[in-house]
């Protein structure tokens, strides 16, 4: 009996082995399609899909007057050719031209529309309301509301996929008295977007 058990143990590991073996290699076989699958690339949806976007502009100027401003946006194309969204705003601004340094925040928001005229340009309206911190002296400051109604174009270059950079140039032509943009002078900025 004794010669018995290790003959036994032995046939039972034997008789198991292949079980193992093939359960592994499905397993393998499995796991490989998987791989496979996640390796292949995320085809974008076509432009004329892409229902949200979002992007923003980033703007900076250093010197005596320094200023650091982030523009986040998020959109809908409505049809193919006209799109609505909303702009956050946000400035941080530290000038030096005074006596002691004069450090505020800036912020608001806006509305847009876009229609393409032909898939790279666009023209552009937009309803912006902004918050400036008004500085007059060390003991005379004040926070100030002005709107804003931009008009202009761009233009909007693919950088592959859903990804794409704009450039738009805008003028004010509400020209309230607080606006930075007198005499219509341009607004130009550049962006990003990602189309979803």
């Amino acid at each position: 009996m004794k010669r018995l058990v290790p003959f036994f143990v032995l046939f039972f590991l034997i008789g198991t082995l292949p079980v193992h073996l093939s359960a592994q290699e499905a397993d393998t076989t499995q796991l490989v399609e998987e791989l496979d699958q996640a390796a292949k690339p995320v085809q974008a949806k076509p432009e004329s899909q892409q229902k949200f976007f979002y992007g923003g502009n980033l703007g900076v100027s250093f010197g005596q007057y320094t200023m650091v401003g982030i523009y986040p946006l998020l959109g809908y194309n409505l049809t193919p050719k006209f799109s609505l969204g909303v702009k956050f705003i946000y400035e941080y601004i530290s000038d030096k031209r005074y006596n002691e340094t004069y450090t505020s925040s800036n912020y608001g928001g806006s509305l847009f529309a876009r229609f393409r005229i032909i898939p790279p340009l666009y023209l552009h309206a937009e309803y912006s309301q902004m918050s400036y911190d008004q500085y007059y002296s060390q003991d005379e400051s004040g926070r100030v509301s002005v709107p804003y109604v931009f008009v202009g174009a761009g233009y909007r270059q693919s950088l592959g996929g859903a990804v794409w950079l704009n450039a738009q140039v805008l003028f004010d032509v509400l020209q309230d008295s607080n606006s930075p943009y007198s005499n219509w002078e341009p607004f130009f900025s550049l962006g990003f977007g990602v189309g979803l």
